[in-house]
């Protein structure tokens, strides 16, 4: 796990190198024989210096997420202890009064970079990699492992708290402006000379602040400087975060509190908010999700078991702003694009959102002349449809209407090879409906992109009932060629996503036909941590739209037989749209809009008998609720087959809170009785809807990969 060697300048080699994973791990093992080794090194007489190194392709990892997610009230005072005695470690290493340098061959995330801290020198070979830095944060948790104390006391309270509280990452360059890096070598082979020249150049080292007369950069919370922007940090963090994460909050009192102590006594206040994050359930679904499940889904343990063939050619059927979007998502990758609508100048338009963001990109810096040029000229936009013929993936991209899109769809596959794979965008409409006519329907299957599409990363696959496991196989790798996340559902209307999407935005308007005032309605939505509220959401798709789909879907069943009842939705939609407020791209909804400010129709008040008056939490419960049960019957249906996908859908594609870790473990979250019992309180005061799903997930053994580290 660790080696300790010595040369004959009396240098010694601390050398990180896990023999059972590809990436060093910092868990009990780890810290049991980093004590000894540290012990031992301390027993060593003579030593001119110690350099840290690692025996992988990266420096370390981090800590051991599986046994952190486990902390509860039974274990958590043995999980102080760990990291104490780790921390107790690493302190003994950095006041021995000789240099200590890290080799930085690559990623030290986490407990890596602080390991890293801890020494008095850090050495990095120079890539463009954003592959250092604490980012805990976003996984519920504090950097506990001397990350808070050192950050703090290395740059100063205002400078450290972005990387702690954010998260933010950082590559060697960066690192070096920042003070952080001390020196960057041009390989790999070139570290160890440049720490042995650093270990004999410094012959005695301490930490800046283990040093007489040390002053924190910036200053101490106390003083004036600092005192009125600690002051209102706390209500800054609570209006980004709605106090929905406990994280941020405990960084910052961690980072204040031990600001003005010594040492020792920070990194043990540290240690105790660490345990006290872990604890947490936020924690808990948030590791489960963005770690264990993201993991799974990005290392393709979902993936279709199908042969693919690689996708070279893609044709966009519709410039509008999903094809657009979808061109630049392709053409961003290298892969040639034909982009296709009923006029050149339509499809000229189209290709124009490419042209304007490699303009913004080399202004920013972030791309070449070269490199946009080369963008650009991946795309053909045309009218003729014949251009298609060649592409081996085509994706429609057109209004939402049954017959626009078959028609196109089937004018499409008499332009291809019969191995092209045809794909619809539709958001909510059956795809063996669509593709019924195509010839080889084992080809057809969704796509659905979700807006806007350059900066969404979630792309929805459908598979029909006649789509072929190659097909999906393949879909799946062009999802991951555009570097977004590919989740994959049966058929059926609605398919996952948008039945989520529905229920949330249908459940706001549920509200609001009740005489809760809009802007309750609005708020309780952004303190549940929903990106926006249910009416300014559907503003932003257009009432146009639902609308459309709502007429589409009764269209539907009733050819089936199959009644569909009235819903409040459909009369309040139809008020808005007979004043000509059909959303915010016309500049008038449930919100008016107005030179990029926005304020709610003053209209709406009273618009459905008097204002009524809930529990705030009810509003938020019914909200969350509405989306989570909507997801445990697309569950239980078969329609997704994968737990984390079902989070991973909700959180990217429709911004169901990422503290809940998704709309399936929010269930979890409750657990399955308090879940079953709220829900029967909710359906008694608000409606049938609210019953419970027939079983609620029942904690199977979660996701886990060699990789489990932070």
């Amino acid at each position: 796990m660790m080696t300790f060697t010595l040369d004959a300048q009396r240098i010694a080699y601390l050398t990180f190198d896990r023999p059972d994973l590809s990436v060093n791990l910092m868990d009990q093992a780890f810290t049991d024989q980093f004590t000894q080794t540290v012990a031992e090194i301390k027993n060593t007489p003579d030593l001119a210096g110690i350099v840290m190194l690692s025996g992988k392709k990266t420096f370390f990892a981090g800590g051991d997420l599986t046994s952190i997610s486990q902390v509860n009230d039974s274990n958590s005072n043995a999980f102080f202890q760990q990291v104490e005695q780790l921390k107790s470690a690493m302190r003994t290493l950095e006041t021995l009064g000789i240099p200590l340098v890290a080799c930085l061959n690559g990623v030290a995330l986490g407990g890596g970079w602080e390991l890293a801290l801890c020494c008095h020198y850090r050495i990095a070979t120079d890539t463009k990699s954003r592959i250092f830095g604490l980012p805990e944060v976003t996984l519920g948790l504090l950097p506990g492992g001397g990350g808070v104390t050192r950050m703090t006391r290395l740059l100063g309270l205002e400078a450290a708290l972005p990387y702690l509280t954010e998260g933010t990452q950082f590559s060697p360059s960066e690192g070096l402006a920042a003070h952080l890096i001390d020196q960057i070598v041009a390989t790999d082979a070139a570290l160890l000379p440049a720490a042995i020249d650093t270990i004999l150049s410094h012959p005695e080292s301490q930490q800046p602040w283990d040093k007489k007369g040390y002053q924190m950069p910036g200053g101490l919370p106390s003083s004036p400087a600092l005192q009125q922007r600690i002051a209102v940090a706390p209500a800054l963090l609570r209006q980004k975060t709605r106090g929905n994460f406990p994280a941020p909050i405990a960084i910052i009192s961690a980072a204040v509190e031990g600001a003005s102590l010594d040492f020792d006594t920070a990194s043990r206040i540290e240690s105790r908010y660490l345990v006290a994050t872990a604890r947490s359930q936020v924690a808990k679904n948030m590791i489960e999700t963005f770690f264990f499940q993201l993991n799974a889904l990005r290392q393709g343990k979902f993936r279709p078991k199908g042969d693919a063939n690689k996708t070279t050619r893609v044709a966009v059927l519709g410039a509008g702003m999903m094809g657009s979007g979808i061109a630049w998502a392709c053409a961003q990758q290298g892969l040639p694009v034909v982009l296709l609508d009923t006029t050149l100048a339509l499809a000229e338009r189209g290709k124009s959102f490419t042209t304007n963001k490699v303009a913004k990109k080399i202004a920013q810096g972030s791309l070449t002349e070269a490199q946009g040029r080369s963008i650009e000229a991946c795309i053909q936009p045309t009218a003729d449809i014949t251009d298609i013929t060649g592409c081996d993936l085509v994706i429609e991209a057109v209004i939402e209407d049954r017959e626009v899109k078959m028609a196109l769809l089937a004018s499409a596959a008499a332009q291809v090879a019969d191995n092209c794979i045809i794909a619809s965008n539709t958001s909510t409409l059956p795809i063996g409906s669509l593709t019924a006519h195509i010839a080889h329907p084992e080809r057809c299957l969704g796509l659905h992109f979700f807006s806007p599409v350059d900066r969404m990363q979630l792309v929805e696959i459908i598979a029909g009932s006649k789509t072929h496991a190659d097909t999906l196989a393949t879909a799946f790798d062009f999802v991951n060629q555009l570097k977004k996340l590919p989740i994959v559902v049966q058929d059926g209307r609605g398919f996952y996503t948008s039945r989520v999407f529905q229920a949330f935005i249908f459940e706001g308007l549920h509200l609001l036909s009740e005489g809760i005032p809009a802007a309750s309605i609005e708020n309780a939505a952004w303190l549940a941590g929903m990106p926006m509220g249910p009416l300014a959401v559907l503003d932003n798709v257009s009432l146009t739209l639902i609308d459309q789909i709502l007429h589409q879907t009764r269209k539907d069943l009733t050819a089936e037989g199959v009644t569909m009842p009235v819903h409040p939705a459909e009369d309040i939609l139809k008020t808005l749209l007979a004043e000509g407020r059909t959303g915010k791209a016309s500049g008038h909804g449930f919100y008016d809009y107005d030179k990029g400010h926005s304020a709610l129709w003053s209209g709406l008040e009273g618009l459905y008998g008097p204002p009524s008056t809930l529990p705030l939490q009810d509003i938020i419960d019914r909200l969350l609720f509405s989306q989570s049960l909507e997801a445990q019957k697309v569950y239980e249906s078969g329609l997704i087959s994968h737990e984390a996908e079902a989070n991973i859908g909700a959180i990217f594609g429709i911004g169901f809170p990422a503290w809940t870790g998704g709309t399936l473990q929010f269930i979890k979250h409750y657990g399955a009785d308090t879940f079953n019992a709220r829900c029967q309180v909710l359906a008694q005061l608000y409606g049938d809807r609210f019953l419970p799903p027939t079983a609620v997930p029942n904690n199977p053994q979660p996701i886990r990969s060699e990789h489990d580290t932070a």
